[in-house]
């Protein structure tokens, strides 16, 4: 198995911006507050295949993660998601 070329689930530009777009209202965040949201592949046992973080750059740096993969993910999920519960689905 080469670990270098795995590839990486790749989310549509649109499924990240209404995502940020979500993260901001839901936050009452400025425009100023950098938010990055990355899809990512989990090979580990009882991992998800595919899960999206978001990342608000604030200070501290907070993170949520949603067990889906961009397009999938609800308004209601990462409203849920923010509010720090747990979500294994959307």
């Amino acid at each position: 198995m080469n670990l270098f070329k795995q590839q990486k689930p790749a989310a549509s530009p649109e499924a990240i911006q209404q995502l940020k777009t979500w993260t901001y209202e839901a936050l009452g965040l400025s425009a100023e507050v950098p938010i990055s949201i990355s899809q990512l592949q989990c090979h580990e046992p009882g991992c998800p295949p595919i899960e999206t973080v978001i990342a608000v750059m604030t200070q501290p740096t907070q993170t949520y993660k949603i067990h889906a993969a961009a397009a999938d993910i609800s308004h209601a999920a990462v409203v849920q998601a923010l509010r720090g519960e747990d979500l294994h689905c959307c």
